[in-house]
Formats: C-alpha cells, structure tokens, sequence
C-alpha cells in the first residue's frame, strides 16, 4: 500500500509499505477514505524529529471502511463506515472509565514514560503507523472506532477524530462563565473550532487572535472579535478594552511550542535536530524547551482568577514558567491530550441535521494522499487552513 512515510526533518514520502493486517484478537484494518492533516503533525515535521525513526508512518485522523476484524471485536465488521480517534484506549480499565482516555492503563506507553499510544506519534507514544495511508491496522477496535452513517460526505464526521473534541475539551477546561469572554490565541484548525464551539454554546464575546489574514477573515465572518498579533494596537490593552478593564474570563492557547516571538526559544528548539539521534533524544527528553511566547500572552491577556487552557502541544521539559505571575493572579490552568470518547456524547448532535458548525466545508483543501508532501510544506509555511488528504 502507499503511506506518507518520515524520513528527517522536513522530509516526508509517499512510499509503497506493506499492508497491514491483523495481529491481535481486538484489532481491525480498514481501507482510509480521508485523513486529516492536523498541527500536531507539523511538531514531527520540525520540533519533535529526535523522537522519530525513518520509515514512521505518518497520520491520526483518519476515517475509512472497515477490511477485516479480529475475534474479540463485537460491534463493528466489515463494510461498517467508521471514524478513528487519535489515541488508542481499551475502554474498560481505570483511567477510561474516568473518561480519561489518553491516560488508558492498557496501552500506556511506560518504557518513555507516557500516556496511551497514538497513532503516527513518536517513539514516545508507542511508533504506532498512522492513518496516512491507504490502510490502517486499529488495535483496541472493540472500543476505538466510531462508526457513523454511510451516505454523508467523509467532512461531517472527519473531525471526530481530533479537531472536534480537541476543541471541545479546550472549551470545555477554559470554564468560560455564563456571558463571560473567552479568548483564543491561534486561529488554525483547533483554534477556529473552539471560537465556533464557543460562539455555539453561548459565550457572550469571542475574542480570536492570530497574525494571518486569511485566518483572522474566516473568524471574523463567523461572529468572531478578530485581533491581529502584527497590528499596531497592543493586544493586551485593547482585550482590556473590550473586557471591562479586567482580561479575558478564559484564554485558550491554541498555539502550543511552536508559537512566533521567540528567537531564544526556537534555536534550543533546533538544538536537537543538529545532533546524533540518541543524543538528540536526550536533549529534547531532559532539557528541552518550548517557544513559550503564546503561553506568556495567555497570562497576560486572563483576567485576575481566570482559566488558561492549553490545547496547543507543548513538549518542553525543562520550560521557565512565570510562577509569581500564575500565583499572584489565582490563574488555573488545564491542559492535556483530547479524550476522545469522553466529549462524543455532546459533539454527534451536534453533527446531526444542519451543518451548526461549519464542518462540510471547514477544509480549505483536499489533496490527494500522493500529494503529502507538498501539504505539509503548504500547511508548514501557513499557507492552507485545515488539509484534508483523500485517498
């Protein structure tokens, strides 16, 4: 089969890999229709390369058709329409039960000291080969797939996999009081989603922030109070402006360690990619940073006793943090992996008759899986919104 396949920073393939197939009793393969291009993807691209090994496939947003199922798998079978979430959980042990599916106990990754595996992330979730490619092997399929109707465009439900309760759970953590003001920092995929969840669920004001045009335009015309990080205005005082004086009730920081601003930041960044493999990985283990810029303005721009939550990935283990700050001003903070499972109850209505949210048309390209490598360059360099990827 074709899959999108890593081979160094910046260098990803479509090369012909063997098919997949099934090696446990829980495990299903299905044929990819449509797999998404998320942020996150951009991190292997560029910051997190320590952590790869050529010949990763790429890819956790994928929906398809169901091939084949192991013997343990009830529910699903062949011909099923399904959608897969980005983290792989068993759905039954202690932390799944809690609605944390990210920390599953089954497919916790110890040996590097991580959550549940995912999907076309890293040795540090488990190098498990991604939904990139014309076929998926999906363990966990008792619990993991969704299936959903046959007859609707793969877009209506696409973003099942991570956009949609990526978003949802940022919302969800940023607590915004009943008429209060939520801000978002980063108006890409995750960030435009939780300004239209927002706006949704009935926030008073949505303040979006981001420095592409093309980004800023595509809030704006949903309602959103648009401000651009290049401006000449100083961010934090117009957000006082429109906040009473006070800040934002709530911020979401939809940028993560990737954020503009930080030149410091960004060559400890780089650090890692100019060494040996083994010595990149332990640079980027123990002492690595972030470009923290995003996270800063998120404190500056919240109100005293507020909420900060992070959606954008952070991977940093050694990060300043302006601890005097976040005490002095009773901020909370909230901030992990999506739980898929956890938010689909109060996301399927939300798919179901009219498009509420904007899904059919909220890809601003679909390419073909063999154009994967100019997507993630396009994607890299800000110049598409979200890229869906048929195959």
């Amino acid at each position: 089969m074709k899959a999108v396949v890593w081979h160094g920073k910046r260098d990803v393939r479509v090369e012909e890999v063997p098919d997949p197939r099934i090696e446990q009793p829980t495990d299903a393969v299905i044929r990819v229709t449509s797999t998404g291009l998320c942020g996150s993807d951009l991190h292997l691209y560029e910051v997190l390369s320590p952590f790869m090994t050529p010949g990763d496939i790429l890819g956790h947003e994928p929906m398809g058709v169901v091939t084949e199922v192991g013997p343990a798998v009830t529910g699903l079978r062949p011909g099923d329409r399904v959608v897969v979430p980005f983290q792989i959980a068993c759905g039954f042990c202690f932390m799944c039960e809690r609605g944390l599916q990210t920390q599953c106990e089954t497919t916790q990754v110890r040996e590097q000291g991580s959550g549940a595996a995912l999907f076309g992330y890293t040795k540090l979730y488990g190098s498990v080969p991604g939904g990139q490619a014309e076929y998926l092997r999906v363990p966990q399929a008792h619990y993991g797939p969704v299936v959903v109707p046959p007859d609707v465009p793969d877009d209506r439900y696409l973003y099942l996999s991570d956009v949609l309760p990526t978003a949802y759970q940022a919302v969800a953590y940023a607590d915004v009081p009943k008429d209060g003001t939520l801000l978002v920092l980063g108006l890409g995929p995750i960030g435009d989603m939780c300004c239209r969840l927002a706006l949704l669920q009935g926030a008073r004001q949505v303040i979006g922030v981001d420095l592409v045009p093309e980004r800023l335009a595509r809030a704006r015309a949903r309602g959103v109070t648009t401000l651009d990080l290049t401006g000449e205005d100083d961010i934090v005082e117009t957000v006082r402006d429109l906040t009473d004086g006070r800040g934002a009730d709530s911020v979401v920081d939809a940028v993560g360690m990737e954020a503009h601003g930080s030149t410091a930041g960004k060559l400890v960044q780089d650090l890692g990619g100019l060494l040996p493999g083994k010595a990149a990985e332990k640079i980027a283990g123990r002492a690595g940073v972030d470009r923290l810029s995003a996270l800063y303005l998120a404190i500056d721009l919240v109100r005293r006793g507020g909420t900060i939550s992070l959606s954008g990935v952070y991977g940093g283990m050694a990060d300043p943090m302006p601890m005097l700050t976040l005490f002095d001003k009773q901020i909370q903070l909230r901030m992990g992996q999506a739980n898929v499972r956890r938010w689909l109850p109060d996301i399927l209505p939300l798919l179901a008759g009219d498009d509420q949210l904007g899904v059919e048309d909220f890809a601003t390209h679909h390419l073909r899986l063999d154009q994967a490598p100019d997507a993630y360059a396009m994607f890299q360099r800000k110049e598409t919104g979200k890229i869906v990827m048929t195959v």
